[in-house]
């Protein structure tokens, strides 16, 4: 319980806190803008990611008219190439300020602590058994502390209630995901005994590109992953040791994964085989009828075709057999759970002159030298640079109060999200951008449209039950789908989630203007734009 000065000292600015100012943090402002939102963003910026995780070639893997806001199109849409990160973050802060959401923005707050009062006005206002309640109920529910900073005072911390909190912390940054795994057993083997550089991709991020390219200069690096930010940092890694002197930078991979050089496939765009209503139709859905499962069943093949059709463009158009890159799994599972990589320009270049090396290994461990295998050879190196993602869900553990920190995930590994963004069992919190798509833009803006409508009781949420179960169709369709389910991934049938979305919130789910271009042209924000009453 709060102390009676914490009591005192409480704000009570607004019914609305918001934590995060990235992407899905400015998308909820807008949306939830009636109400005067306070969001607590813990940097000195908005952009999340885009600011403090990118690289100096860090691009968007989309073109821009998949990347943006519904009612906020790119100036330049129609330029087929992808942005880098300071386009995409000059976008966001363009966004931010054309709809005056900064104002909502405290910069340098971090949430350090969360508590639920909720329970002390639960006699007071009972809503009725199985049912989720009103997220704005007229009452706090969350006090939350917050850890203010600036250059030229000392951190103070300040108390706030809300009757809904919003959590847009995201899964990505903050927290590293250490492989400790590989060397816990022998007390010999970790980062200690090695003589050189060891360093997270989360912090090779925050270097200034000279300084980037002055750390790699000359040196044998080791890359540990191959998903986005790892391919990019093997990139930078060649670009900065050309020329005789140049030492090769080598790529330790566990798990392969399909990567895509551009979004055509055999002369064709590549929206046409997942991307839109008809392609999608392939695919399970969750809530389907047994007339359709066994429709699914029977195209079954069909869908396998597709995704060995996408893998010989794939094998033919990269060496991947060359370099033993060519994973076991089908593409279709990666583009199930949202890890297909956008190669950047001349990757394969720089790996035919050799300034870019392979290592398939499942064990790895330290030694003076490097690193060492499980087969027994070892590697040398000056740096290690560990491009193995985050830790988001002992993130958003660690910022929880229990008993609800222990609800974050389910039985499964996945966080179960109603429509991905209400938690059936946390009352009066909201989670943005815990879900992935194609466009996870597109997906946090609709989401959050979905939340402001929720919040002004323009419909009702299902039961708890109902809610649970509509989860565990989502969940099992991602398991019958691909092994890599727990990413929370709906690529595969994005439009029927948002389809649910609309009929929800008393829109039309069917956003096109005739049925042709329903069933051929892929669905991106655009489609989505709704005139402000």
């Amino acid at each position: 319980m709060a102390s009676n000065d914490q009591n005192q000292n409480l704000h009570l600015v607004s019914r609305v806190g918001i934590i995060g100012a990235g992407v899905s943090g400015i998308a909820a402002a807008k949306q939830l803008s009636s109400y005067g939102p306070v969001v607590f963003e813990a940097t000195d910026s908005i952009g999340g990611v885009w600011k403090h995780c990118s690289y100096s070639s860090t691009k968007l893997q989309t073109p821009r008219c998949d990347f943006e806001f519904s009612d906020y199109p790119w100036p330049d849409r129609d330029n087929s190439s992808f942005p880098s990160y300071l386009e995409v973050l000059d976008y966001l802060h363009g966004y931010a300020k054309h709809f005056d959401v900064l104002k909502y923005v405290k910069l340098n707050s971090k949430v350090v602590e969360i508590r639920y009062v909720g329970d002390k006005h639960d006699q007071a206002t009972p809503s009725r058994p199985g049912e989720y309640g009103s997220l704005l109920g007229g009452h706090p529910v969350w006090e939350v502390a917050v850890q203010t900073s600036s250059h030229n005072e000392q951190n103070t911390v300040q108390w706030y209630a809300f009757e809904l909190l919003v959590v847009c912390v995201g899964k990505y940054g903050d927290i590293p995901r250490i492989p400790t795994n590989n060397w816990n057993n022998n007390s010999k083997s970790g980062p200690e005994v090695f003589s050189g550089k060891v360093m997270h991709s989360i912090d090779y991020s925050k270097l200034d590109k000279e300084a980037a390219r002055s750390l790699l200069k000359g040196k044998k690096v080791v890359i540990v992953g191959y998903k986005k930010s790892g391919i990019d940092l093997a990139k930078e890694c060649a670009e900065a040791n050309q020329g005789p002197e140049g030492q090769a930078c080598t790529m330790v991979i566990r798990t392969l994964h399909w990567t895509v050089p551009s979004y055509w496939i055999w002369g064709l765009p590549f929206f046409l085989f997942y991307s839109t209503r008809s392609s999608q139709f392939l695919h399970q859905r969750p809530n389907q009828s047994f007339l359709r499962t066994l429709l699914c069943l029977f195209l079954s093949p069909l869908r396998r075709i597709i995704s060995k059709f996408i893998e010989s463009y794939l094998l033919w158009k990269q060496p991947l057999v060359k370099y033993g890159l060519k994973p076991d799994h089908p593409f279709v599972e990666d583009y199930a759970s949202c890890q297909m990589a956008i190669l950047p320009e001349n990757f394969f270049a720089e790996a035919d002159k050799g300034k870019i090396q392979f290592k398939r290994a499942s064990k790895w461990w330290f030694w003076n030298g490097g690193i060492e295998f499980e087969d027994n050879t070892k590697l040398e190196a000056d740096i290690v640079l560990l491009a193995t993602g985050y830790d988001g869900n002992k993130k958003l553990q660690s910022l929880l109060p229990q008993p609800f920190s222990s609800l974050v995930l389910d039985s499964t590994g996945i966080m179960p999200l109603y429509r991905g963004t209400i938690h059936p069992l946390i009352p009066n919190m909201a989670f943005v951008g815990y879900i992935e798509s194609i466009s996870n833009l597109q997906t946090a803006e609709l989401r959050c449209k979905w939340l402001g409508r929720l919040a002004g009781e323009k419909f009702k949420l299902p039961s708890i039950e109902k809610m649970l179960e509509q989860i565990e169709e989502e969940v099992q369709i991602m398991k019958r789908t691909t092994r890599f389910y727990k990413r929370h991934c709906i690529s595969t049938f994005s439009i029927n989630h948002s389809d649910g979305i609309c009929q929800e919130m008393g829109s039309n789910p069917w956003r096109k203007s005739n049925w042709l271009l329903e069933a051929i042209s892929p669905y991106s924000s655009q489609d989505y734009y709704e005139k402000e009453h």
